[in-house]
């Protein structure tokens, strides 16, 4: 498949689980970390084409609630390739437009870590181009557990009426507020599941699953994701003939 053109429909927000970083590089007996080396080859030409067909929201599953059960070392290494994938590519953000934003509880990461994630969200606030969310200590119903907390604190101040909330109330408390749900979610490494990832904003989301490795989940492989997608019928709850119009 080639870049989409005008007969192809580019979804306007694409959330990826970048799965099977470690069955990769233990398929050539390597270690863990050696393969979430190698994903963030994949997750630098991911985002390049996202861009450059017009994705304009990109969100990345790159370090979940759960991910922190994991080795001290391979934690330890993630972080400092997290570090340092901002550092290298805050210059080419910023180049492409690229406005970071980062979905999870900042606070759990390590203040090294923070510290430069923080200073690559504010030097690319202005950009427009699109926006790259990085998922990182984050967790789906922890997510939704922050918004309950904190819309049950409006309601008690009386800046929210309990009897009134909505699902725009619920979406407008959640680390996306302001952004359009996912249209198409890409899963990489062979699983099946959602992972605790954007629970509730992935609610009609098409859902795409492969079991390519991430590491090997590349340019060409991102676009026959959105060509299956371009392939499927979005009816949100209608008929086939009320959106086709028969």
């Amino acid at each position: 498949m080639d870049a989409p053109d005008q007969h192809n429909l580019v979804p306007r927000h694409v959330a990826i689980i970048m799965d099977g970083n470690g069955r990769w590089a233990e398929e050539r007996h390597r270690p863990r970390l050696f393969g979430h080396k190698a994903g963030v080859e994949s997750v630098r030409e991911i985002v390049e084409v996202a861009r450059e067909i017009g994705v304009a929201f990109l969100t990345l599953y790159a370090f979940s609630t759960e991910n922190w059960n994991r080795p001290n070392l391979e934690v330890s290494g993630l972080m400092t390739l997290l570090k340092s994938y901002l550092q290298s590519e805050l210059r080419t953000m910023l180049r492409n437009d690229i406005r970071l934003r980062c979905l999870g509880e900042q606070d759990r990461l390590p203040e090294d870590v923070r510290s430069v994630l923080r200073q690559a969200i504010a030097d690319t606030n202005s950009c427009r181009g699109m926006t790259l969310n990085l998922a990182l200590s984050y967790g789906g119903r922890s997510e939704l557990v922050g918004a309950v907390r904190e819309m049950a604190r409006k309601c008690l101040e009386g800046s929210l009426d309990w009897n009134a909330l909505s699902e725009t109330d619920i979406s407008d408390h959640l680390f996306t507020a302001g952004q359009p749900d996912p249209d198409l979610l890409i899963r990489t490494g062979g699983e099946h599941r959602l992972s605790n990832f954007l629970l509730w904003q992935a609610s009609y989301a098409e859902l795409y699953f492969t079991e390519i490795r991430w590491p090997d989940f590349r340019k060409q492989q991102f676009l026959d994701a959105i060509q299956t997608f371009n392939l499927r019928q979005r009816r949100f709850g209608r008929t086939g003939a009320q959106v086709t119009g028969e």
